[in-house]
């Protein structure tokens, strides 16, 4: 049997950065919604919560699994459950890029609480300011 730990915190928005999710009782909804379509999918979904227009996720990876293919069963199948719900008004798809750090065992609570506290976050910081600050501290630089 093999044992892996592999943390790692996902983060993906809505396509052009739509605020869809501007209601509370909508955002958590479709958080439920992914809650039980990860469960199904033997993706260990540890934590999610997000804001208007973007979700972070803080997932394990099994021994078969990649970043890419849970971001794909995730956002794929959630974007197909919004748009039948008939959640928004327009039709909803997340943007295809995502954001994917790991995190280590010693930062688990603090990744988790952070996630927790999106919602106050934001209240002082824009989703693009959230970005701009993780490509600083990771060292990343847009590609144009």
């Amino acid at each position: 049997m093999s044992w892996i730990r592999i943390w790692v915190h996902l983060v993906f928005s809505t396509k052009n950065r739509e605020a869809f999710f501007t209601s509370r009782e909508t955002r958590e909804k479709l958080i439920e919604h992914i809650k039980t379509n990860a469960k199904k999918k033997d993706i260990w979904l540890e934590e999610i919560n997000g804001d208007k227009d973007h979700l972070h996720c803080l997932i394990s990876l099994g021994r078969d699994q990649t970043i890419s293919k849970i971001s794909q069963l995730i956002k794929g199948e959630s974007s197909k459950w919004i748009n039948d719900e008939k959640l928004t008004k327009a039709k909803f798809s997340w943007q295809d890029d995502y954001w994917a750090v790991s995190a280590s065992e010693s930062h688990l609570k603090s990744v988790k609480e952070y996630i927790r506290n999106q919602e106050e976050h934001h209240k002082t910081k824009s989703f693009t300011e959230e970005v701009d600050d993780f490509m600083k501290k990771y060292g990343w630089e847009y590609v144009k």
